[in-house]
């Protein structure tokens, strides 16, 4: 296997701690995960999103966080600790530093990092500490909030550092001179679905379909914030108050409207909502030819990035312009088939489909890149629950991926399939890769944010993958159960069974045919004594899958370290079951 060569940058890096973690896990673990989880989905990551934040690492009771500058780093850090000043359970401690990471073996290391986490140990609750060259990085307005200043020797740190602190009693206020603090807060947006006014349920993939593209276009402008499809899905079918979303979503607008399609003609009719007024921005109705809907889909996002004020890069320009195909038919042929295979019906039936569709729309078009990273896609999930037993499908996906970023090398569906492959290789390097490079390209993106938390998952620390799995759960519902089914999986390779039991147990609610998670679920059982329920679950297992081995299974998983796949085999066999 090809070793990845390191990557070094000069990053603005933040270290957040949760105070008395062990001591909260110990008096009431439960209600410590639950507040954690209401912490991760509902403040932490939409705040670091709010400042172009990323979260690097998470470690459990803390995260590591990169910024592309001091003033996004620094606002970010007040901004969550004034947000926790009357929290109940949970208290942080931040620090701050600007200097060079290093990114290696899926690791960061460096004088960013060092400088960062010294600093946050060194943190009361409430308080962000940061050192002498971030303070010096910024504008004089924002660093005259922090007060000290005084040198201090911190341990394996040759130099002494400056320390400047912000107490959680003192306010703050970001600055909005954008030229002096490089940061201004961006606009958020939700698009809510579009209604299907076609008179026909079974056009209602064609409207959600519009509307995710929608919501992929406009995560291509680095300066908008973009909620996705699973927060802003939940009103499918609804009339809310738009007022009420804005504040349940923390949003600034709302797009919504409706999709009329009546043979070669399409109805678009959409309107731009501010949530804090409910007035109506802009809205227009579009009356075209089905061929035109990349046009409609181009001209509309365009239109509400000028109604926010705002400024679209060059390559955001190319971008959000890319034609995919001059072919309706097979357009509507790909919508269909990544309905059928991002489906919840996890089935053969469901992956012939999507087959069909795909190949389909590549005849009509040879070179419309997207059906062949839908090929890629099917092929994926094929290796996973072998419907067709054929030994090479996981060589059928990759020359479909390969194939998808000829044609399209900025297609960011492809490089998270190609992330997938490498998972599935076991080359862990070029997966983290490819689905860093995804989200380069949309830092949206559910499924990409989903998959790095199962590269964690399986690289030997697992609850480091629990804050992007819950991410990737809050932000895509098609796609929930699988990430429900790795949250399990977490809790199991951390030996915390009773937990993993309850996500397997979520995971085969909302998905009744899964195989693996019911033997892993078993596994847990056994672990725990439960003789009788892991023999109930091995009954639905046979009914299920006959012929299924667990052995067998879980040798296919790509596990860092054998003792693990050890720790699951001794699993099912505590529950003196026969594989």
């Amino acid at each position: 296997m090809e070793t990845a060569p390191d990557v070094r940058r000069l990053t603005a890096v933040l270290m957040a701690d949760i105070v008395g973690y062990s001591a909260l896990m110990g008096a009431d673990q439960n209600a410590t995960m639950d507040a954690l989880r209401q912490l991760r989905g509902g403040l932490f990551n939409p705040i670091v999103d709010q400042h172009r934040g990323s979260i690097t690492k998470s470690m459990g009771d803390g995260w590591l966080v990169e910024f592309p500058s001091i003033s996004d780093a620094v606002a970010c850090a007040v901004a969550i600790q004034t947000s926790l000043i009357d929290h109940e359970t949970i208290r942080l401690r931040m620090g701050i530093h600007i200097g060079e990471v290093v990114f290696e073996a899926g690791d960061v290391f460096g004088d960013g990092v060092n400088v960062a986490a010294r600093l946050e140990a060194l943190a009361e609750p409430g308080q962000v500490l940061i050192s002498d060259t971030a303070v010096n990085s910024l504008d004089q307005k924002t660093a005259a909030l922090f007060q000290g200043g005084t040198a201090q020797k911190l341990k394996n740190i040759e130099r002494p550092v400056g320390v400047w602190s912000w107490p959680e009693h003192q306010p703050f206020k970001a600055t909005t001179d954008t030229k002096a603090s490089g940061s201004a807060e961006r606009p958020a947006i939700a698009v809510l679905a579009f209604d299907n006014l076609s008179g026909d349920r079974e056009q209602e993939y064609f409207s959600d379909g519009i509307t995710e593209d929608i919501i992929t276009d406009l995560s291509k402008v680095g300066s908008l914030l973009v909620i996705s499809r699973n927060s802003s899905f939940v009103y499918k079918g609804k009339t809310p108050d738009i007022r009420q979303v804005g504040r349940e979503l923390g949003v600034s607008h709302v797009l919504e409207g409706s999709i009329r399609r009546a043979a070669d003609r399409i109805r678009v009719n959409a309107q731009l909502i501010d949530t804090q007024t409910g007035a109506h921005l802009w809205a227009e109705r579009y009356d075209r030819k089905i061929s035109d809907i990349f046009a409609v889909q181009d001209e509309l996002t365009r239109c509400i990035v000028d109604a926010l004020k705002l400024k679209l890069t060059t390559a955001e320009h190319k971008r959000i312009g890319a034609v995919p195909t001059a072919n309706p038919q097979a357009h509507d042929l790909f919508l269909r088939g990544r309905e059928a295979v991002l489906s919840s019906a996890n089935t053969k039936e469901m992956f012939e489909l999507a087959l069909r569709c795909f190949n389909r729309a590549i005849e009509l078009d040879p070179d419309y890149a997207e059906p062949y990273a839908g090929l890629g896609h099917a092929y994926t999930r094929e290796f996973q629950n072998k419907w067709l037993g054929i030994p090479n499908s996981l060589e059928h996906s990759q020359r479909f991926v390969d194939t998808a970023l000829q044609k399209d090398p900025e297609m960011p569906y492809a490089h998270y399939l190609n992330g997938i492959n490498k998972f599935w290789r076991g080359e862990q390097a070029a997966s983290h890769a490819a689905i860093e490079r995804a989200l380069s390209l949309n830092p949206n993106y559910a499924m990409a944010i989903g998959m790095r938390g199962i590269n964690a998952v399986n690289s030997g620390t697992p609850l480091d993958g629990i804050p992007d799995l819950e991410r990737a759960l809050q932000l895509e519902p098609r796609a929930g159960h699988l990430y429900t089914h790795f949250m399990g999986m977490a809790y199991l390779l951390a030996q915390d069974f009773d937990t993993a039991i309850a996500r397997f147990t979520e995971r085969i609610e909302a998905s009744p045919g899964t195989d693996l998670s019911r033997g892993l679920m078993i596994s847990a059982l056994g672990h725990l004594g439960r003789v009788e329920d892991a023999r109930k679950m091995r009954d639905e297992l046979r009914g299920i899958n006959p012929d299924y081995s667990f052995s067998e299974h879980v040798g296919r998983l790509p596990l860092t370290d054998a003792s693990v796949t050890d720790m699951l085999l001794d699993g099912y066999a505590k529950a003196g079951l026969d594989d």
